[in-house]
């Protein structure tokens, strides 16, 4: 196999790569000039470049630069690196038919020829130094009608002045600026984009590369924006560069407590380490649980739970379809008193049908917080109805349902999981079998489904432990079915009433400490009320990365908290000062503007 012509030279005196094909020649080319159409944002009308032979230092419009791999002089030819030059210059390179690239009038073919404007150029106008693609300065400058000058009496100091390239005109453009330059270490960044479309067409995408909030080491970084538009063009890169120095303003526990959104995970290494807050539980008003959980995957249509209360009570039932066909979850009352009872629907959340068991829990207790009641049903003696059904579920996908009801008399409550086209009746619930337990899962009533709490804050940080079975004890119950007494292990369905006191000027966060978490929360702070989604996205899982649910203004805070169905437990709550100078140098000044 011959080689490409223009390795000719360098094969004569032992400098060329060993390469099997030319094939290989031009996926070098095209890998190194295919790549970002700029380095460094272009804003002047011209680029400038001098530079000197086999010197790593440049100045790009006046501003130093280094090579990665500096312009070389060979057979008489001063050779610039052809992707580093394009990307100076902010000049594409542009694929051609059959395999061409093209960079302004010149163009390398696929045996290693350059033509500029259709003419052949001589015999090592391009070749590979060290694997890496060269042009000749004079054929670079002309192909894109570029000033090529020496800037000294050596003849080894060239000065490159192009014109910028003009690029697509229907091309939305990305733009955006920093509050400024140079940050301390720790410092928050405010970026203002103004990115805009000729055309006034919608700007749907960006994509941000280099971006932080804030950068904690020093050093120099660069930030780069690119858009789409809604025809689907997309921008060149637009590119700052942003430079660190100095004495660090935050670390990034301190900057998560300034600024951290509810939802976001910050770093503390420390969280395990914290006093537990001194926790005091306090009689009140509280109702029976009626969890289902066993079997949790029932392969038959049958009664999974069922007990009898009247008065307030809360319902739990997490279960999967394992019937080989679509079924569905249903809780049926029915009226056992000799008069009509009311039974009347105060708050409800459910998630089905889903087969990602992670989203179970966390769905059902946004949709629960967020709910504002629901229907009243009216029952004559002996009259069932269904208060809850879950929609069709496929087969392996589940249902989460979590509900409150308030019953003016004594109703029976069966759970009951229903192959389609069976009717939610008491004649059908009476003819199916009670389905046994699984052995793994729980099921049961249980008397205290509030549990409430109250802390006085004083040293911070601090935090409180929820789940664990020790600081935060399992409730116990029975199991109407069987009458065995059983212990909720996480006390699912449990709500927590938390009043926290001395909260103003804190900052609260949900560390996990047994492995997946995703939950929700309710929140009131004054006259603020916000129900809090644990984590914004994805899952929390270790314990030193906590997840922010909120910062305090007033003294008393509100936290009404259950654990997820499908998360893990325990969880600990930590109490932060919000803002604080956590150590030396560490400042507390604040950059609220949000563009």
């Amino acid at each position: 196999m011959r080689a490409p012509s223009f390795l000719l030279p360098l094969l004569l005196k032992g400098r060329a790569p060993r390469l099997k094909s030319s094939t290989l020649v031009l996926s070098a080319l095209l890998s190194t000039l295919s790549g970002p159409t700029l380095a460094a944002t272009v804003t002047a009308g011209s680029v400038q470049l001098t530079f000197t032979v086999d010197a790593p230092d440049l100045n790009v419009n006046g501003d130093a630069a280094r090579w990665q791999a500096p312009p070389r002089l060979i057979g008489g030819r001063m050779l610039l690196p052809l992707r580093e030059t394009a990307l100076l210059l902010g000049r594409p390179v542009q694929p051609g038919v059959g395999g061409q690239l093209g960079l302004g009038r010149a163009v390398v073919a696929l045996d290693g020829s350059v033509s500029l404007a259709g003419v052949p150029q001589p015999a090592g106008t391009a070749l590979i130094l060290d694997g890496v693609p060269y042009l000749s300065a004079r054929t670079l400058a002309d192909a894109l009608d570029a000033n090529l000058s020496a800037a000294d009496d050596t003849g080894r100091t060239l000065t490159l002045t192009a014109l910028r390239d003009g690029g697509d005109p229907l091309a939305p453009q990305a733009r955006f600026s920093t509050d400024k330059t140079v940050y301390a270490p720790g410092e928050r960044v405010v970026y203002t984009e103004y990115a805009y479309d000729p055309d006034g067409a919608d700007i749907t995408s960006r994509k941000w590369t280099g971006r932080q909030d804030a950068f904690f080491q020093p050093g120099t970084y660069a930030v780069g924006l690119s858009v789409s538009n809604s025809r689907g063009l997309q921008s060149k890169a637009f590119t700052r560069t942003i430079t660190v120095e100095g004495v660090p303003l935050d670390s990034p526990l301190t900057y998560a407590l300034k600024y951290a959104a509810p939802g976001d995970r910050f770093p503390d290494a420390q969280v395990l380490n914290y006093p537990s807050a001194a926790v005091t539980t306090v009689a009140g008003t509280s109702f029976p649980l009626l969890f289902s959980d066993s079997p949790e995957v029932p392969t038959q249509s049958g009664v999974l739970y069922q007990d009898t209360v009247a008065g307030p009570v809360r319902l739990l039932g997490y279960h999967l379809n394992g019937l080989g066909k679509p079924a569905r979850l249903y809780v049926l009352a029915r009226n056992i008193e000799d008069r009509p009872v009311e039974v009347r629907t105060l708050r409800q959340g459910e998630t089905a049908p889903t087969r990602v068991e992670g989203l179970l829990g966390q769905v059902t207790l946004l949709d629960y917080f967020a709910s504002t009641g629901g229907p009243t049903l009216t029952l004559a003696p002996g009259q069932a109805a269904a208060v809850y059904a879950s929609p069709t579920l496929g087969v392996g996908s589940g249902a989460n349902m979590l509900q409150d009801l308030n019953a003016s008399g004594r109703v029976e409550l069966t759970f009951l999981m229903l192959e389609d086209g069976l009717p939610p009746s008491a004649q059908v619930s009476q003819q199916l079998p009670y389905l046994p337990s699984d052995g793994k899962h729980v099921r049961g009533t249980f008397p205290d489904a509030v549990r409430r709490l109250r802390v006085n804050l004083s040293t911070l940080p601090s935090r409180i432990v929820i789940g664990d079975g020790q600081l935060d004890p399992a409730i116990n119950g029975t199991d109407k079915l069987t009458g065995q007494p059983v212990r909720l292990t996480g006390n699912y369905g449990v709500l927590y009433d938390l009043e926290v006191n001395g909260a103003a000027g804190t900052a609260v966060a949900l560390s996990p400490r047994g492995g997946l978490y995703r939950g929700a929360m309710n929140l009131q702070d004054g006259p603020t009320s916000q129900t809090i989604k644990l984590p914004k996205s994805g899952n929390a899982i270790k314990p030193q990365e906590p997840v922010l649910l909120w910062r305090a203004g007033a003294d008393r805070l509100n936290i009404d908290f259950m654990p997820a169905s499908g998360s893990n437990l325990p969880i600990s709550l930590v109490f932060y000062r919000a803002g604080n100078a956590g150590a030396e140098g560490v400042g507390n000044g604040l950059k609220t503007y949000q563009p």
